[in-house]
């Protein structure tokens, strides 16, 4: 009888909860939709406020900034002692920076409401990426690319919502946005829930698993990490030139409309989005360190060709670029967490947090580039940033190299 009532827990732990990923997922989408919002409408704020290259960055480093330190103090704290109900309570600071942004007419509320937005990601990322490693099962992979897409997905979202709202109605209308904030504390009251009852003690179970293999010695978990982070670099300084400065170039090297550049910049992160959902099972599959070598290295010819190509082939260029190094995210931060087993909380925190860092520091430091040598000087650089991922072949191999 004992052996008969211990058999379902076993399946619940084993599979893969798709409900709770795919409420995950959705809630990413609405989150990074949002927050996506602040520099889909930048081409106004910049004509509105009289603002700088160097001064559009500065919003987009604040806004990054504030995610990046906290995410990573976020989960670890998470691993220590976890708190569902973070996950609908950290909605509210990103209500209360869309609120303040839809009526911020100077610098300084501008720079307050980008903060918030800030601390609204820097709540959501660690713990929701807990939910769906708690979520896997066996599929850690596939989950992780699940939870990741529905970033891109609101990510691409957001500068379509502000080419046919925001553009048309005005920086009042973010406020409608906000409300979109309740929903998603909605939904993640729900998943808090079946964090509380199902999924600490999923996570538990699959700990006490990976403890009865070897840990990685500690040098070599430190060198892999490292290298990681220098991946993530690449990828999001990369990244940040295309979704804070890719309107300006299309307006001021090709004369398009802010309407039609906007467009341009979702059907990038549309491709960035069905990247990043490939990224993770074929991680599964083939191996992860595959899938970050190809990821980031391969951009590199698409990346030289660009600063170069017409308006014509802009467009080809830049899926292909997205499609590939959106791959490698959800394939890093699960290589990562078996680097370093037992802290998931902690790595997703330090890797989004670092993603975010990295964004904000490249946004701050390509507006200072655009700013004293042209918009177009800034792609011309980072043409050659992809060059980092040969740092790939030194990456550990977790089962060889354990001790």
């Amino acid at each position: 009888m004992n052996a008969t009532k211990a058999a379902p827990p076993r399946v619940e732990t084993d599979g893969t909860v798709f409900g709770i990923i795919a409420a995950i997922s959705l809630c990413h989408l609405l989150n990074d939709m949002m927050q996506s919002l602040l520099p889909s409408i930048y081409p106004n704020l910049k004509a509105e406020l009289g603002l700088s290259f160097s001064q559009v960055g500065l919003v987009t480093l604040v806004y990054q900034m504030t995610a990046s330190i906290l995410q990573p103090l976020v989960g670890l704290y998470a691993d220590k002692r976890p708190t569902p109900l973070a996950l609908p309570g950290g909605t509210l600071f990103s209500l209360a920076g869309l609120m303040l942004l839809s009526v911020a007419h100077s610098y300084g509320l501008l720079l307050v409401g980008a903060a918030l937005l800030g601390m609204g990601s820097s709540v959501f990322h660690p713990e929701s990426s807990r939910v769906a490693r708690m979520a896997a099962g066996r599929r850690l992979g596939l989950a992780q690319s699940m939870f990741q897409v529905g970033g891109n997905a609101g990510s691409a979202l957001g500068p379509l919502a502000a080419a046919i709202v925001v553009l048309r109605w005005g920086q009042s209308s973010l406020a409608f946005f906000a409300m979109l904030a309740l929903l998603s504390c909605a939904i993640l009251w729900n998943v808090s829930q079946w964090y509380r009852h199902h999924g600490l003690a999923r996570l538990s179970r699959g700990h006490a698993g990976r403890q009865a293999a070897p840990p990685l010695p500690r040098g070599k978990a430190l060198t892999g990490i490292a290298i990681l982070l220098a991946l993530i670099f690449s990828k999001y300084f990369y990244l940040a030139s295309i979704t804070s400065y890719f309107t300006f170039y299309l307006i001021q090297r090709f004369g398009v409309s802010v309407e039609v550049a906007q467009l341009h910049l979702f059907v990038f992160l549309g491709a960035v989005a069905v990247g990043t959902i490939a990224g993770g099972p074929l991680g599964d599959r083939f191996g992860r360190k595959y899938v970050i070598w190809f990821s980031i290295l391969g951009a590199l010819p698409f990346t030289l060709l660009l600063p170069h190509a017409s308006l014509f082939w802009t467009g080809p260029l830049t899926v292909i670029i997205g499609l590939i190094l959106a791959s490698a995210f959800p394939a890093i931060v699960v290589f990562a967490q078996e680097l370093v087993p037992g802290k998931p909380g902690m790595i997703s925190g330090l890797f989004f947090g670092f993603s975010f860092g990295m964004a904000g520091l490249g946004a701050a430091i390509l507006g200072e580039v655009a700013d004293l040598a042209g918009i177009e000087m800034v792609y011309a650089i980072c043409a050659f940033l992809p060059v980092i991922g040969l740092l790939a072949v030194f990456l550990p191999d977790p089962e060889r190299d354990r001790g």
